[in-house]
């Protein structure tokens, strides 16, 4: 038999797959044919050099990197010790409002604040209260309390000017929400700061087109740009459902 089908059946087994003649005559066949038998370890040499390679010799720049990353913002606890100070201030209204101190109302109006609306009016003045003092603790939370104490404070603001007018409520009620809108404005601080603290690094928006990521050199160190592209109306449906152009 030719030494062809042979190779042909120790090729098979060294791609781990069945060749054309059993296994026990293959074996057989290596320990008699020499030019086979040098041909199988050739190729077996050959397969496991272009599987298994050395690994290429890698710097160790992690001194390098190191000494080049900026250090990160450091804590300021001046505009979070403030929002917690306005927050205690908010509680200490509510609670002043609950146990049934000077509301700061008077008129013909000043009914409608007994009972219920007082204990809600004081509730939301409570929450809002805890809620200044939680994002001071956890600035992260400062996103999601700020669209429903900007609708709170903005509705505020224009009820009270039209109570001011009728004279239904009397400056020193006014002057207490003051430390509503200034929580309102330390709590914006406080949000921006968090991001600017959680988003480090080069504004790199301009060091590629709008479509493309980029590896730029900043300063010495490889920074990774990622721009960030306008929105299209496809941007974010499935591809199927995009326009053809």
């Amino acid at each position: 038999m030719s030494c062809e089908i042979f190779r042909e059946a120790l090729s098979a087994r060294l791609d781990g797959e069945a060749g054309p003649l059993p296994e026990d005559q293959v074996d057989a066949h290596l320990t008699t044919c020499a030019a086979c038998r040098t041909w199988y370890e050739r190729s077996a040499a050959l397969r496991r050099s272009m599987l298994v390679r050395a690994a290429p010799a890698i710097p160790d720049l992690t001194a390098r990197i190191m000494a080049e990353t900026p250090a990160p913002p450091r804590e300021k606890w001046g505009l979070r010790v403030a929002l917690a100070l306005v927050g205690l201030v908010q509680c200490g209204l509510a609670f002043a409002q609950l146990l049934g101190m000077d509301t700061g109302m008077h008129g013909a109006h000043s009914g409608f604040l007994e009972g219920h609306l007082l204990n809600e009016s004081a509730a939301w003045n409570l929450a809002v209260g805890v809620g200044l003092l939680w994002a001071a603790l956890r600035t992260r939370a400062a996103a999601g309390l700020l669209p429903m104490i900007t609708g709170f404070v903005v509705v505020l603001a224009v009820l009270t000017t039209g109570d001011l007018i009728g004279d239904r409520v009397t400056a020193p009620r006014v002057l207490s929400h003051t430390f509503l809108v200034v929580g309102l404005a330390l709590l914006f601080a406080v949000h921006r700061r968090h991001r600017a603290r959680h988003h480090p690094g080069p504004d790199l928006a301009n060091a590629a087109g709008p479509d493309e990521e980029t590896t730029v050199q900043t300063h010495g160190a490889l920074a990774l740009a990622r721009p960030h592209s306008k929105r299209t109306r496809d941007a974010d449906r499935p591809t199927g459902r995009h326009h053809a152009a």
